[in-house]
């Protein structure tokens, strides 16, 4: 089974059918979510020092934070889904 994989930048990627919602973090409700996250040790960085642009949902109830913003991401994912 061939898996695709979603780039989130700077090298990481995630598995696309994973993906439950891409978000942008700047709202208290995310902050909240990431702040959980990483007290539940669910929390992926992948921003490689930068600041977060974007959280990333999984289906396992993981949060993964990337420093490319949330609707690049969302775009990478929608061509993903549309090639073949």
């Amino acid at each position: 089974m061939e898996q695709d994989l979603l780039n989130i930048g700077f090298g990481s990627t995630v598995v696309a059918h994973r993906v439950v919602a891409i978000l942008p973090p700047g709202s208290a409700p995310m902050k909240r979510l990431k702040d959980e996250a990483k007290d539940d040790k669910r929390l992926i960085d992948a921003t490689h020092g930068r600041r977060t642009r974007s959280i990333i949902i999984m289906d396992s109830n993981h949060i993964v934070l990337s420093a490319i913003q949330a609707e690049t991401i969302s775009q990478r994912f929608a061509t993903l889904k549309k090639s073949p």
